[in-house]
């Protein structure tokens, strides 16, 4: 069994599900979404992130270096990507604190041990555990069933947040432990999903349909993207999709586009997509809104 890494535990999370939830993040996902406001879950390996505008270059980080990756210049500390292995080491010894490694290594058990620390806020919200990414299922199944299946023989809710990008015998392993799936639809045009998202969409649409008759707990949820498909006829497209394949949801969720995380960019020594992405007006996704109201979709909601 392969250990997936994580790159965050966020407690006391409401927007991933009912209730107050305990959502983690994996790390590593086949898609590469220009737009990704959780850049350091890309990659399946560790990472490190470094503030350079509050380096004060005191050099103690090259000293400690094992791999002497880490060279002043400019008069901050730069890290050659191609020597550093990622071993952490620097982050103990920065005075400013601006050196993290992105992913840490759990057991199932010891990531059950975390997670039970919130368990009396799932008891009084109703809430529960949401699985993210990056792209929960690119990880070991081994691993997610085992962990599922503790999480389920415990009582928690578990939801997964995915780009149902994935062999289907996977997810239907993991289905009978899965409460609700938020399942990501990006855009309906195969070539535009591509160009965004760099995979095509016929696999992830394939999967819903799989899902629906599968009889699974199902949440749509668009990022509404201005510049990518932020429009009526994609809205229509997919609202058609859903009404024609017959769909079984629960909700769909009109999520706006936010840039906030276009700082992990700088962090990870990467360029933020120069793609003229926009957020949407609220009355635009009223809208949008409207158009899965008349294709007879009644829980529609703006946001998480």
């Amino acid at each position: 069994m392969n250990r997936p890494l994580v790159t965050d535990i966020q407690r006391y999370s409401i927007h991933d599900g009912t209730g107050i939830r305990t959502t983690v993040f994996f790390k590593g996902c086949p898609l590469t979404c220009a737009w990704c406001h959780n850049p350091e879950t890309k990659n399946f390996s560790r990472q490190l992130l470094f503030n350079g505008e509050k380096c004060t270059g005191c050099g103690s980080c090259v000293q400690v270096c094992p791999q002497r990756a880490v060279k002043i210049r400019g008069g901050i500390a730069v890290t050659e990507a191609g020597i550093c292995s990622q071993c952490g080491v620097c982050t103990d010894y920065c005075l400013q604190n601006i050196r993290e490694i992105s992913g840490m290594y759990y057991t199932v058990d010891d990531l059950l041990q975390e997670i039970e620390k919130d368990k009396v806020f799932y008891e009084r919200s109703e809430g529960g555990v949401t699985l993210s990414g990056g792209e929960v299922l690119a990880q070991d199944p081994d691993y997610l069933e085992e962990l599922l299946l503790k999480l389920h023989e415990r009582g928690y809710r578990v939801n997964i947040d995915t780009t149902g990008y994935a062999p289907f015998p996977v997810i239907k392993r993991l289905l009978p432990y899965v409460d609700t799936f938020l399942y990501d639809v990006k855009h309906m045009d195969p070539d535009l999903h591509k160009k965004y998202t760099g995979v095509g969409n016929s696999l992830i649409l394939e999967n819903l349909k799989k899902l629906s008759r599968e009889g699974a707990g199902i949440w749509i949820r668009i990022p509404v993207i201005g510049g990518v498909n932020a429009s009526a006829e994609n809205m229509v497209q997919t609202a058609g999709f859903l009404k024609e394949k017959r769909i079984s949801l629960q909700q769909i969720n009109l999520l706006p586009y936010h840039n906030t995380g276009s700082g992990k960019y700088k962090r990870l020594q990467w360029e933020y997509p120069e793609e003229s992405f926009t957020r949407p007006a609220r009355e635009e996704l009223e809208g949008y809104a409207t158009i899965f109201h008349e294709y007879g979709f009644q829980n529609i909601k703006i946001g998480g």
